[in-house]
């Protein structure tokens, strides 16, 4: 009853804004595009520093977006938001027949190979085409290799995917050697490929990962050029050696 309360009350401001508010009133399906990418990136941050106030904060903001949508959609007369929610429900129920059906399942792997399976006879022709085109390169090899996983294409352990690393690493230096840049391009492109898919072996999310050592090297980067500015001195006036020990000296202060 509480959740139905809040839902409807921010119904109710939505129906508000988009009557009374000039903004809100001008803005198409089209428009808020840019903004609701800014805040889906601005969740993950919160997600990934691990700040709860801030994933609730972000959460609102995006579910402020799907109201918004829903609206827009509803006055087009294409969709309203009980549309949406009730579409989402009925495509869960479909798609976890262990749950709502008399499928077996024995671990998570095979709930997500009868998704796949489900996904194909709803009509795709590829398990991998329900991988967004815009989707950032690194989750998109990501979610590309986890597809790929479920129809059997896939390494039997860790040690084979490290020899594949290696065996790409090598064609890189290779290829390094010759000169060619679009050849080294579509190696380190391999490289990259090979060690996300070694990634996933390991249970790590290379995205989430690589993304927390940008912020460490922000984070380190800005002790040393304050440690360099209190010595009154700024880092492109230093040789690579000064900087270097300035670094080694932040990385011991953590």
């Amino acid at each position: 009853m509480e959740n139905n309360l809040a839902f409807n009350r921010l119904l109710e401001i939505m129906d508000d804004l988009r009557e009374k508010c000039p903004w809100d009133r001008k803005q198409t399906i089209q428009t808020p595009r840019q903004q609701t990418i800014e805040e889906l990136y601005e969740l993950t941050d919160a997600i990934t520093g691990e700040d709860w106030k801030a994933i609730k904060e972000e959460l609102g903001d995006l579910l402020l977006h799907i109201v918004f949508y829903a609206k827009i959609g509803a006055e087009q007369k294409q969709f309203d938001i009980n549309d949406v929610i009730n579409g989402i429900c009925e495509k869960l129920i479909h798609r976890h027949p262990h749950i709502y059906g008399d499928v077996k399942v024995e671990n998570e792997e095979q709930v997500k190979q009868n998704w796949e399976q489900l996904k194909l006879k709803e009509g795709k022709k590829s398990v991998l085409s329900g991988v967004p085109q815009s989707l950032p390169a690194l989750i998109k090899a990501m979610r590309l290799q986890e597809k790929a996983k479920q129809v059997g294409f896939e390494w039997e352990h860790a040690g084979q995917v490290w020899d594949k690393v290696k065996e790409e690493m090598g064609e890189l230096e290779a290829t390094f050697q010759s000169g060619n840049q679009q050849e080294m391009e579509d190696e380190f492109g391999d490289v990259l490929f090979s060690l996300v898919n070694y990634s996933r072996f390991l249970k790590i999310d290379a995205e989430n990962a690589l993304e927390r050592t940008n912020k460490k090297f922000i984070r380190r980067f800005q002790l040393m050029e304050a440690a360099a500015a209190a010595n009154g001195k700024r880092l492109g006036e230093m040789t690579l050696d000064e900087m270097d020990e300035i670094w080694n000296q932040v990385k011991k202060g953590e």
